[in-house]
């Protein structure tokens, strides 16, 4: 019986696709995407049919993957990260034993990477939240990201809708201190670009350019992932390591010596 692939394909960076995933991939002969995966992931697509999956509802999208499943594998690049925001677990639910899914290298993790950082460091930032500022909601009672926002927290932003500035603002009012920040536009993919700063100079730093493009009449995906937090520059020492070779593995073999 033929597969229904999930393939998680990150950023889009072609190497960041797991063997698992790329086996996936080359076995498959319908393969859905967005845009620019069609050329990011070109030379692994050749020969293959390639088709948008939004240009479809879901009864239709259904229906056709069903046809196309009696003569081989299909595959979907999942953009992003299939782990949060996904608006594919329809499918999966709907293909069920059918649906195979594939982990990949998720932005958080290519943005940790190309930013050498930790999130989540002892004595700088004891927890990372992923948070949209578009899923948050607007009722009284939802969370606002202000409130989510605070000394000792990374947030991991997908899919920011609020412009720089108005971001900016209630990420300061949270924080109450000009806190190091990352905007991450097109992670992986050629054009890659990326801005550090901080909270007071990030707007100066990005010279006008809306890197959400918000203003946008085509509402084109903006690709851009921000994190915010002390840990971005903070000073690691030798101490934690120590710390974490007693406490643990010292522990763990029984080796413990003299402190």
């Amino acid at each position: 019986m033929n597969q229904v692939y999930f393939i998680g394909a990150g950023p889009g960076d072609p190497q960041l696709l797991t063997l698992q995933g790329a086996a996936a991939l080359q076995r498959s002969a319908v393969v859905y995407l967005q845009l620019p995966y069609d050329e990011t992931f070109a030379e692994p697509l050749a020969g293959k049919q390639v088709l948008i999956p939004f240009d479809y509802d879901f009864a239709e999208l259904v229906t056709l993957i069903e046809h196309q499943l009696n003569s081989a594998p299909v595959a979907f690049l999942i953009p992003g990260d299939l782990t949060f925001y996904s608006p594919f677990q329809g499918l999966i639910n709907h293909f069920s034993d059918r649906a195979e899914v594939l982990a990949g290298v998720g932005v958080a993790n290519a943005a940790s990477a190309r930013l050498k950082t930790t999130f989540d460091l002892p004595s700088v930032c004891n927890r990372a939240l992923i948070v949209s500022p578009k899923t948050l909601g607007d009722k009284d009672d939802s969370p606002k990201l202000e409130e989510l926002a605070a000394p000792g927290v990374s947030l991991l932003i997908y899919m920011n809708n609020l412009p720089l500035p108005q971001l900016v603002d209630k990420l300061r009012k949270g924080y109450g201190a000009n806190v190091p920040i990352a905007l991450l536009h097109r992670l992986g993919l050629p054009d890659e670009k990326i801005i550090e700063a901080t909270l007071d100079s990030i707007v100066s730093a990005c010279r006008g350019y809306d890197y959400f493009y918000l203003d946008e009449p085509e509402k084109k995906p903006a690709l851009t992932f921000v994190v915010v937090g002390e840990t971005l520059r903070a000073e690691v020492d030798s101490r934690w390591w120590d710390c974490r070779r007693k406490t643990s593995w010292q522990q763990r073999k029984g080796m413990i010596g003299p402190s």
